[in-house]
C-alpha cells in the first residue's frame, strides 16, 4: 500500500497528523546505553564467505555491541523482517546475503545475531543531526452502504477526470517530477483541494464514513472498512488529488485546542468527533492533500507497502525514497518521547518497505505497527527523536 504510505497504506504518516504523527514495542525498555561484550564468532554453518574489500574502500563502521539495545534485540525476529523485504533489493551485496538468509535454515535467536553480526556492518545515517520517528497502523472503521447523519462522508474512488502527468518526457531535468491536475477546455490545471472536493457531491461512493475516520483512513493510506452485516472490505489507495500533505496538529495546538504535550492522533480524533460539522470540517481543510481509494475483498493479512510486499508489524518503516532504497536493512534508536502515553524507547532492526507524504528526510521513518485500534492507539502515540543506522551487507 503506498504507505499504507501515500503511494497506497505507508506510512501514510500518522504521525503526519502529529505534524509530521509503532508495533508491539520490545519486551522490556532497553537501557539508555548498552554496553555488550564483543560478540563471539559465528559458527561456519551461518557465516556467508565474505569477500575482503581494501579498509579504505568501505564506509566507516560502527560496532554492533555498541548499538544502543542490541543485546536486548530479537535477533530471529529481525532477521525474519529482513528475509520478508530483502526480495525487493536491487543492490547485489543485499542479493547475496538475502538468498543466503533465505537458505540458511533452523537458526534460533543466538544463530540469528550470529548471521546479521556476520554478514552486515554497522553504518550511522548522518542527516545533519537527529530525526524523527513517527508511526502508522491499518485502522479498522465502521462504514455503511448509504448516507445518515453520523456517516456523512464519502469514501470517494480516483475521478475519471483526474490526470497525473510525468514531466520528465517534456524536460530532461524534470524526469522523475510529476504533477497532478486535470483539463479545462484546452487548459490543464492543478486538481482541486479538499475543500473544493468536499464541496462536490459524490455520484457513486465506495461508501460512508465518519468524517474524522475518513480523514484518518486518509492520512494512513489504507484500511479495513466493517459493514454492519459484518462483512469487511478493504479500503486501498488509489491516488490523490497532487496536493502537499499539511499535519493538522501544530495548528490545532496554535490555537489552543488542544496542548502541546498531548497532540496525539487519539487525541486529534477525539477532539474532531466531538466537534463533527463545520467547526471540524475546518480544521481538517487545513490538509488540503484527498486521499482516493479502491475497495477489495479483505483477506486478513496485513498491507502490502510501496514495496509491494506485506508490511510485518514492528519490523517495517516507510523512508523517503530520495534517500533510501526499499529492502534496506536499519537499526532504529528512538527516545525521548514528546507525548504523553508513549512507550520510552523503539530500539530494533526493521527493513524499509513503504513511504508516505509525510516522510521526507535522511533521517526520518515512519514505522508500521500492525493493523487495528490497539496498534493505532501505539502509533498515535509515537514521535520520538531518532538515530539511524543502516545495517550495509557486507561485500
Amino acid at each position: 500500500m503506498t504507505r499504507l504510505a501515500y503511494t497506497s497504506l505507508a506510512p501514510l504518516a500518522l504521525a503526519a497528523v502529529l505534524s509530521a504523527c509503532a508495533s508491539t514495542p520490545a519486551t522490556t525498555p532497553p537501557p539508555a546505553a548498552v554496553s555488550a561484550p564483543t560478540p563471539a564468532p559465528a559458527p561456519p554453518s551461518v557465516q556467508a564467505p565474505v569477500a575482503s574489500a581494501p579498509q579504505s574502500a568501505m564506509p566507516a563502521a560502527l560496532s554492533f555491541a555498541g548499538l544502543a539495545g542490541w543485546a536486548e534485540e530479537d535477533h530471529l525476529a529481525a532477521l525474519n523482517a529482513f528475509r520478508a523485504g530483502c526480495g525487493v533489493s536491487k543492490d547485489p551485496a543485499a542479493a547475496r546475503v538475502c538468498g543466503l538468509a533465505k537458505a540458511t535454515k533452523d537458526l534460533d535467536v543466538s544463530g540469528a545475531k550470529a548471521f546479521i553480526e556476520a554478514n552486515f556492518r554497522v553504518e550511522a545515517v548522518d542527516g545533519g543531526g537527529d530525526g524523527l520517528l513517527t508511526a502508522y497502523f491499518a485502522p479498522q472503521y465502521e462504514a455503511r452502504m448509504s448516507r445518515n447523519a453520523e456517516f456523512s462522508a464519502p469514501l470517494r474512488g480516483l475521478p475519471a477526470d483526474l490526470v497525473v502527468l510525468d514531466l520528465g518526457p517534456f524536460e530532461p531535468a524534470l524526469v522523475g517530477k510529476k504533477i497532478t491536475g486535470h483539463v479545462e477546455g484546452s487548459t490543464f490545471v492543478p486538481y482541486p483541494d479538499r475543500a473544493e472536493i468536499e464541496a462536490t457531491p459524490s455520484d457513486k461512493p465506495l461508501a460512508w464514513m465518519r468524517p474524522e475516520e475518513l480523514f484518518f483512513l486518509q492520512i494512513q493510506g489504507s484500511g479495513v472498512l466493517v459493514l454492519p452485516d459484518g462483512r469487511r472490505v478493504r479500503a486501498v489507495f488509489a491516488g490523490t488529488n497532487g496536493k502537499p500533505f499539511v499535519g493538522i496538529a501544530i495548528a490545532m495546538r496554535d490555537k489552543g485546542l488542544l496542548p502541546d504535550n498531548n497532540t496525539s492522533a487519539d487525541a486529534i480524533r477525539t477532539w474532531l468527533a466531538e466537534h463533527r460539522g463545520p467547526e471540524a470540517d475546518a480544521i481538517m481543510r487545513l490538509n488540503p492533500r484527498y486521499v482516493f481509494f479502491r475497495t477489495v475483498p479483505d483477506d486478513g493479512k496485513e498491507p502490502a507497502g510501496a514495496a509491494g510486499v506485506a508490511l510485518p508489524p514492528g519490523r517495517a518503516i516507510a523512508v523517503d525514497p530520495g534517500y533510501h532504497a526499499y529492502g534496506g536493512f536499519y537499526w532504529l534508536d528512538a527516545a525521548a518521547p514528546k507525548l504523553v502515553g508513549a512507550f520510552p524507547v523503539y530500539r530494533r532492526a526493521v527493513t524499509a518497505l513503504d513511504t508516505g507524504g509525510a516522510i521526507k528526510g535522511e533521517v526520518r521513518a515512519d514505522l508500521y505497527m500492525g493493523s487495528g485500534a490497539v496498534a493505532g492507539v501505539e502509533a498515535g502515540r509515537v514521535r520520538h527523536t531518532l538515530r539511524l543506522y543502516r545495517l550495509t551487507p557486507n561485500p
